[in-house]
């Protein structure tokens, strides 16, 4: 599927700096800058709304953005290239744009998707998705929003490499196709508890369970609180010589 075009407008900023972009981020605006082909780099905001409603259709970050800057008729055709976000809110608080050729091949990140439920969850394995995103080259209007890696044939002790990703018309996969793991199913871990072998001492502190001798020796020399003391003498308690 080609990726979608949304119209985006966008103000100039007059103003830059941090106090600036405060106060824009207050009246709903997102500051940005769009970089343009072989151009300087162009101060930009938006409504927040509206970039929002541009980045949520079915493409996402993909989409095409017909970029016009108020006043203006001219379209520059763009590019989610960076956006920041809040660590708190999550919302965006900075964009930047990358014009583009429509007619020139783009580098992106795209979105693996697992599909399918593989045979080996069945069997009791863990299916792990190990690479998440891989990196790809293509027309701004041919890169995929995902691409989709069905794993239903997967059992125990499987892997699939990008080597094994389908190949798609338009698209070029750019990462190792043999090092780039997509995902494995594994055997689930076990925990094994410790066992107390027959003669090793107990932890400081620990009981011996009841019925059990406690080791050798742990017991002897041990004074007795409410027994008699110890004269250190032959003699009887309570007397001395001379």
């Amino acid at each position: 599927m080609a990726t979608e075009r949304v119209k985006l407008e966008v103000k100039e900023r007059e103003e830059i700096g941090s106090r600036a972009s405060r106060r824009m981020r207050r009246e709903g605006l997102v500051p940005g800058v769009l970089y343009g082909r072989g151009k300087a780099p162009h101060p930009i905001c938006v409504p927040e709304r509206e970039l929002r409603r541009a980045l949520t259709g079915d493409h996402g970050l993909h989409t095409i953005l017909d970029v016009v800057l108020e006043g203006q008729k001219t379209t520059h055709a763009s590019i989610l290239k960076e956006a920041q976000q809040d660590p708190i809110k999550g919302r965006v608080i900075h964009v930047d744009l990358q014009e583009v050729r429509l007619d020139q091949p783009i580098q992106a990140q795209v979105v693996v998707e697992l599909v399918g439920e593989a045979e080996g969850v069945k069997e009791g394995g863990v299916l792990s998705q190990v690479v998440r995103e891989i990196n790809v080259e293509a027309l701004p209007m041919e890169v995929p929003d995902r691409i989709e890696l069905d794993v239903s044939g997967m059992v125990i002790g499987d892997t699939l490499r990008l080597a094994d990703l389908a190949p798609r018309e338009g698209v070029t996969y750019l990462d190792d196709p043999e090092e780039t793991v997509l995902a494995n199913v594994t055997m689930p871990t076990r925990i094994v508890e410790p066992e107390v072998e027959e003669g090793e001492e107990l932890p400081e502190g620990a009981e011996v369970p009841e019925g059990e001798e406690a080791p050798e020796g742990a017991a002897e020399g041990a004074p007795d609180a409410g027994g008699e003391a110890d004269t250190g003498s032959e003699g009887e308690p309570g007397t001395s010589e001379g």
